[in-house]
């Protein structure tokens, strides 16, 4: 049986070293006492005689290097066992570092991560006192209570942050100084009688001043800030206080907010208002012309012009498709591309005359992505149809149609404020606000249909939805 004795300080070099001699050797997990800090503990693997053989090169992923850097500074007096143990295992396996299911392996990422959260405690929690200075350099010190042998890891985060100031942290495990730019650790010791300073008064009244009682939550407050650590932070003096009059002080907080609108939303509002009583609607030419020139949205601007509907006045009968095509946004016309020639083709086959309709859009512009040199099709959002909501409504109070046939979910979301289940409402005819709305799918979708069979189906389909309408707007030859 092996005993390995393992230092307070360089701890983690010593088993590096320790580990590396006794796989060289082959000494097997179960052959190895560890001991940490125990003078009494004889170091056997020193000082007993060994073979003269030439040590095996073992390389092992960086990932176990950092994370055995990390373990062994936990509290855990298995810790180093249990390293060994996986290394011994890690010779023959490299691969066993992915493995997410293996036990141990899980065990010392628990180990890891304690060690990575006491670390993090200890950068957040330590409080310095400021001590009187003979020479040039200001001169701090701290007292802290870990939970793992976490000072001498943690120790060089402290020497960057205030490397202009001599300072010590003293903890009951190992004592950390700065000296004139020199990082050096002693054993730990009592805590030391520290003076408090103006700062500390400074620091309580900022951190009151900062506490919101509105948003406070005690049990993810003591989460992230143990109350173990409370006792030598000079803020949380004030926390049981603050705490208890933070109902008070909420109630306070939201009766002394302002009653009036915030400015910038008056003046949206006040925008709004003004684009309305300007928005007449006395006739489709002052209707199409204020959507000819309208910036209500982003849509706008990449596109080459609005498109505006097409079709009798008193039309019995008003399609709305969703949004122009790239060819409807260069012509200035609605349902002349591919689509709208296939809804030509399908609905005089369905009896319905496309001259005695009036059809038109959900969104007047159109919107694209640019590849390369063409200009693919994009959804219109939510927000983008309702601010031409404004105009459809303005259409339909004009033409005043019998039925409205909405194809496609952006038609549907824009008459019915949703587009969801639209293939199991097809073919049926809803009551909405601006009449009877069929609906349909739009013949953009056939096109997109790359089965030859199923395109035909749903063919079939749009041809039953465009009779149906023609019937119910009386327009079937």
């Amino acid at each position: 049986m092996r005993t390995i004795a393992l230092p307070r300080i360089g701890t983690a070099q010593a088993w590096r070293d320790a580990a590396r001699g006794l796989l060289a050797e082959d000494v097997r997990p179960e052959d190895v006492l560890w001991s940490f800090d125990d003078p009494a503990q004889v170091d056997l693997f020193a000082a007993a005689p060994r073979r003269k053989t030439t040590p095996a090169q073992v390389t092992v992923p960086k990932s176990f290097v950092d994370m055995a850097n990390r373990v062994v500074w936990h509290s855990d007096d298995d810790r180093f066992a249990r390293l060994y143990a996986f290394l011994w295992r890690l010779r023959d396996t490299p691969a066993l570092m992915q493995d997410r299911g293996d036990a141990q392996l899980a065990h010392l990422r628990r180990l890891e991560k304690n060690v990575n959260r006491c670390a993090h405690k200890m950068k957040a929690f330590v409080r310095f006192r400021d001590l009187s200075a003979t020479g040039p350099r200001r001169r701090f010190a701290a007292w802290f209570e870990p939970t793992h042998h976490t000072v001498e890891p943690t120790a060089p985060f402290f020497a960057k942050r205030f490397g202009d100031m001599d300072w010590m942290i003293v903890t009951p495990d190992v004592t950390a100084r700065f000296e004139d730019g020199r990082l050096s650790f002693a054993p730990g010791q009592a805590r030391p009688d520290l003076p408090e300073d103006a700062t500390e008064e400074l620091w309580g009244t900022y951190f009151c001043n900062i506490f919101n009682p509105a948003r406070v939550k005690v049990q993810a407050m003591t989460s992230e800030m143990p109350r173990k650590y409370w006792k030598n932070m000079p803020e949380t003096r004030h926390i049981p206080q603050l705490l208890a009059n933070a109902e008070a002080r909420a109630r306070q907080m939201q009766e002394a907010m302002p009653t009036l609108p915030p400015l910038r939303a008056e003046r949206i509002t006040a925008s709004l208002a003004d684009l309305r009583a300007t928005a007449t609607r006395d006739s489709l030419e002052t209707v199409n012309a204020q959507i000819r020139a309208c910036t209500r949205c982003a849509l706008c601007r990449p596109a080459t012009q609005a498109v505006t509907g097409e079709g009798p006045r008193d039309a019995a009968l008003m399609v709305v498709g969703e949004q122009p095509g790239d060819i409807e946004d260069r012509t200035g016309r609605p349902f002349v591309g591919p689509a709208g020639q296939l809804f030509d083709e399908i609905a005089a086959q369905a009896g319905l005359d496309r001259q005695a309709t009036y059809v038109t859009n959900a969104v007047k512009h159109f919107k694209f992505q640019q590849r390369g040199k063409r200009r693919m099709h994009q959804s219109p959002n939510q927000g983008e149809v309702q601010h031409c909501k404004w105009w459809l409504e303005a259409e339909v109070a004009l033409v005043k149609p019998k039925l409205i046939l909405a194809m496609g979910g952006t038609a549907l979301l824009a008459l019915t404020g949703t587009k969801d289940g639209i293939l199991k409402r097809r073919g049926q005819i809803e009551d909405t606000a601006y009449g009877p709305v069929l609906v349909t799918l739009h013949p953009s979708y056939l096109l997109r249909l790359p089965d030859a069979s199923l395109r035909a189906a749903q063919t079939d389909l749009f041809r039953a939805d465009l009779v149906q309408a023609a019937q119910r707007a009386h327009l079937a030859a």
